[in-house]
């Protein structure tokens, strides 16, 4: 179980994060919503042990994050970012061997163990027929999910995604949250920073959505999603229609 208790923190005069406060159990999905500058990332650092001087408490299992070495926080909690570049032409299965890294000594390279590992997260995901391609030239949404079976490969039952979706087109959207949807399913404890209100409302199981360095809304998404919530949130407008296969969120067009 992942927790956060009360937690605040500041750069310099300027308080980002202002009483945090929810747990996470496995196969929980929750989507964390919320305009640029409302604390998400900040947060996901704190949870990663990147950011220090915090107020409150992030426990896993109860044990304070605080007293991890960063090994051993590898090994719990997974982050898979938006995108990435690598300086070097890495294979698909080098990328996601990477991923095994915290299991290993200071000077030890992978070895079969490690390579089994990471093939096993990919065909966890369905992809292990990009092992062997170069990952510059995979598409967005195949590179986004050899960044996903990275994480896997960790082996952290806990993943951070941090707006995995966003520089993707629409169809590679809801292919990476398929796949993401399928993994909490399987146990996983799963935070996705998102954008995009319509896409939790597809797919999370839970939404915690943060305002001013607060949580304004944290539920069910067809609870905790409502007009009043969106204007909060994003200053705009919109309507929530009831279609036969769930919510459509419907901003409305002001005419200039």
């Amino acid at each position: 179980m992942l927790e956060v208790q009360n937690l605040r923190f500041s750069f310099g005069a300027r308080e980002v994060l202002k009483g945090v406060s929810f747990a996470a159990t496995e196969n929980e999905l929750i989507f964390l919503l919320g305009a640029n500058g409302a604390g998400k990332t900040t947060l996901f650092r704190c949870m990663l042990g990147l950011l220090h001087g915090y107020h409150g408490k992030i426990l896993l299992n109860g044990q304070n994050v605080e007293s991890l070495p960063a090994k051993e926080l590898a090994r719990r909690v997974a982050y898979i970012p938006q995108f990435h570049n690598p300086v070097f032409a890495y294979t698909a299965l080098d990328m996601v061997l990477r991923g095994t890294n915290p299991r290993l000594s200071t000077f030890a390279s992978p070895g079969r163990r490690e390579r089994e590992t990471a093939m096993q997260a990919m065909v966890q995901l369905g992809i292990e027929e990009f092992a062997g391609r170069n990952f510059q030239e995979l598409s967005g949404g195949e590179q986004q999910l050899v960044l996903v079976a990275r994480g896997l490969a960790q082996e952290a039952k806990i993943l951070l995604m941090d707006e995995p979706t966003s520089a993707l087109d629409y169809g590679n959207q809801l292919r990476v949250l398929e796949k993401v949807s399928a993994l909490s399913a399987q146990g996983y404890t799963i935070l996705l920073s998102c954008h995009n209100p319509q896409l939790a409302m597809l797919y999370a199981r839970r939404v915690i959505a943060l305002h001013d360095g607060r949580i304004a809304a944290d539920g069910a998404p067809e609870t905790a999603l409502n007009p009043q919530l969106i204007r909060l949130l994003y200053g705009v407008e919109a309507n929530f229609l009831q279609m036969p296969d769930g919510i459509l969120i419907a901003p409305v067009h002001k005419n200039p």
